[in-house]
């Protein structure tokens, strides 16, 4: 009798959780095209912050420097880097001044020590957005590729519906069907934990989401929040960010950006693994407790229904394959509404489900035998963000 109550509430879950995303979806825009009368033009200060990124950060100026968008200003920051990524901002810097006056003007900023209290992103942007004149501040990474008219739309949609924080969806460049399938179900995990519609209501101080490929923004607003300083220490910095937004009552947009923009997150299986290994723990605030219960999570809401035609029977099994119908059901949708592809990539969830629970628990694992965490080159003891993740 419990196993089929179990699967009962399993399924009340994900019915429930299904109506909400088919609801949503429809405050979920596209960002649309230029929208006529937007005719101010203020400052756009675009900080990008750049760490080992010599493969990427040549392309990332130049899509910058194509903007259509004229009015514009371009802070690249090389934090630490032990590669050639400060002798190539240095060369991009002598190109962009080599070009035809009327472009965006772009400044280096080298960065060569942390100081304390301070993840290492965190304080480039942080630095960048000290030498940004811009009465809007774009913080992006180093690795993204722009459509020419992203930031022009993007403006354009800020003024005409008088948005405080802008942040866009974008498409994920997966070179492999497994990568994909991973990646995929990892930012469905994240999009029921932060729904992007919820982001969109006005009327709520919760649900706020940044996204740190495209956080576009109006200073005054950024400087409200508290700046990078109110999340020095916080590995999610963009997701703070959102969070903070919404729960200053600023106007909050998260938009699918799958046209304009488009990130190589990882450009393989064994790399996204490796990656989510050093800083997964760190959603869960660094607390074993919350991991547990993310471990348990994924177990019965998604492992349990997707592998119970093995080991349950009768009534039982009918329930838990309701489930399991209702959570492939969301999938889709979500994955549709929000990346805009087609999530075929269900077949495999099962897989993924188990993939994502291996990462989760050796990155807690990781944490706790090495007592912290390595992140963009330095070492943080587990103890210190443990602290600061309770301020």
């Amino acid at each position: 009798m419990l196993g089929w109550i179990l699967a009962l509430a399993v399924s009340a879950v994900w019915g429930w959780v299904l109506y909400q995303s088919y609801l949503g979806r429809s405050s979920l825009e596209q960002l649309p095209g230029r929208v006529p009368g937007a005719e101010r033009l203020p400052l756009v200060s675009v900080i990008v912050a750049a760490k080992e990124e010599q493969e990427n950060i040549q392309d990332t100026i130049r899509y910058l420097h194509h903007q259509s968008y004229p009015h514009l200003e371009i802070i690249a920051i090389n934090d630490r880097s032990n590669d050639t990524t400060g002798a190539r901002l240095d060369a991009m810097k002598a190109w962009s001044d080599g070009r035809p006056a009327g472009g965006p003007t772009l400044r280096v900023i080298h960065i060569a020590n942390l100081p304390e209290g301070w993840l290492g992103k965190n304080h480039a942007l942080y630095q960048g957005y000290l030498q940004a004149r811009g009465s809007y501040l774009l913080f992006t990474d180093a690795d993204v590729r722009f459509e020419p008219h992203t930031i022009r739309d993007s403006m354009a949609y800020v003024l005409q519906h008088q948005i405080d924080h802008l942040t866009l969806i974008p498409r994920l460049i997966a070179r492999s069907f497994w990568l994909k399938s991973f990646v995929h179900f990892f930012m469905f995990c994240v999009f029921i934990l932060f729904p992007p519609w919820a982001a969109n209501d006005d009327l709520r101080r919760t649900g706020g989401l940044g996204i740190g490929a495209f956080n576009l923004m109006k200073r005054e607003a950024y400087e409200r929040i508290g700046t990078h300083r109110a999340f020095a220490m916080r590995p999610d910095d963009d997701l703070r960010l959102g969070m903070l937004v919404k729960q200053e009552g600023l106007r909050q947009r998260v938009v699918s950006g799958v046209g304009n923009i488009a990130v190589e997150w990882y450009t393989s299986l064994k790399q996204a693994i490796k990656g989510l290994e050093k800083n997964l723990y760190s959603g869960f605030q660094f607390r074993l407790s919350l991991a547990l219960l993310a471990v348990a999570g994924l177990l019965l809401l998604f492992a349990a229904p997707l592998t119970a035609v093995i080991w349950s029977r009768g009534f039982t099994l009918v329930l838990w394959l309701l489930a399991a119908g209702l959570l492939i059901t969301d999938y889709v949708l979500v994955i549709r509404s929000v990346v805009k592809e087609d999530g075929r990539e269900a077949v495999v969830l099962p897989i993924s489900v188990f993939v994502l629970l291996g990462v989760l628990v050796r990155s807690v694992w990781l944490a706790h035998r090495r007592r912290g965490v390595y992140w963009r080159g330095t070492f943080y003891p587990l103890a210190e963000l443990k602290r600061k993740f309770r301020q």
